[in-house]
């Protein structure tokens, strides 16, 4: 069914029946509104959260199947609770909504990316005092997510807290706007300063001199997972929050799953050995979304067709969605 933002959005390939009960929602497919042309535009401006699926990965270095994570996700929700255990809380609690996916073409990459920046800048007109949760989707759908947000606020400073084994600052003569340039694509066109940027999670063998070297030349705040894991990941999440958000008026955070060590993270096209560990990723995500001025996240790279039987990857994607929504209500 089509909703009152279509066509910027169309409905997502796969939604959940509710239970016919007039009882308190216990699972997440239960929590979780889908919205339809039935839906009131005024009410649902007051939803707590919005989540967004951008199933694109054509604009993959790797070959990547991150297009069907957000119907994957979807299909997860009924394996999660709305109350954690960990914070005691339940997050029915809040408002959500599922607005369905970002339109895509066939071929047309730029043309997808154009879908999503007016997505994006049309969820961030409607929704103001909503958390934005985009569902990648490759990595090159934050620099559009970001661009929209920008568009919808122009007068606002935006900043980055990046979780990734890369840079992703790739050179967009070589490389276009693909899932291994949306930072530099950001820094480029003038959305994000480079010292508006914190990256944390690098590690190993798996970025080029050139890179470190534009990063330093823009000023762009990196921290590899060794000197994160010293200090603690937490602790080292608070101070980049702590120097961002005294600069920008808002932050967008953005997890590339491949920050994950491979052995935690089967179904991610470019995993590393020697990366973040599960209980790792979920401490730094629960930290970020505690800060007051951490208003949108994006989850990427995510394949769900390279995930084992059980969808190991696809669990943690959505365990993660949960963890930021879990910060979010301990603020």
């Amino acid at each position: 069914m089509k909703s009152f933002l279509y066509p910027k959005l169309i409905p997502p390939s796969f939604t959940w029946v509710k239970p016919d009960s007039p009882t308190a929602p216990t699972k997440i497919h239960e929590w979780i509104e889908p919205l339809s042309a039935a839906s009131d535009p005024e009410k649902c401006k007051g939803a707590d959260f919005v989540v967004v699926g951008v199933p694109l990965s054509r604009s993959s270095i790797s070959a990547s199947g991150a297009s069907e994570f957000p119907d994957a996700f979807r299909r997860m929700w009924k394996g999660f609770c709305t109350y954690n255990l960990d914070e005691d809380i339940d997050l029915s609690e809040m408002v959500a909504v599922d607005v369905g996916d970002v339109p895509m073409h066939v071929t047309d990459i730029r043309r997808c990316h154009d879908n999503i920046i007016e997505a994006s800048a049309t969820l961030h007109s409607h929704f103001v005092d909503s958390k934005i949760c985009a569902i990648g989707g490759d990595h090159s759908i934050t620099a559009m997510m970001v661009k929209g947000m920008q568009k919808a606020k122009p007068n606002g400073r935006i900043g980055i807290i990046q979780f990734d084994t890369h840079f992703d600052l790739r050179d967009l003569s070589d490389n276009g706007p693909s899932n291994g340039t949306p930072m530099r694509n950001l820094i480029e066109s003038g959305v994000v300063q480079g010292s508006d940027m914190y990256n944390i999670g690098l590690h190993g063998f798996f970025n080029t001199i050139d890179l470190k070297q534009y990063a330093d030349e823009k000023g762009v705040h990196y921290i590899t997972v060794g000197k994160a894991r010293k200090k603690g990941i937490e602790q080292t999440v608070k101070e980049c929050l702590e120097n961002l958000a005294a600069k920008v008026d808002t932050i967008y955070l953005t997890v590339d799953m491949d920050v994950l060590d491979i052995a935690y993270a089967p179904g991610v096209p470019a995993s590393t050995p020697g990366g973040m560990t599960t209980a790792e990723l979920l401490e730094g995500v629960l930290t970020a979304a505690k800060h007051p001025k951490v208003n949108a996240m994006d989850i990427v790279c995510l394949d769900p067709l390279k995930d084992t039987h059980v969808q190991p990857t696809v669990k943690l994607g959505t365990h993660i969605f949960l963890t930021f929504l879990t910060g979010v209500m301990l603020r």
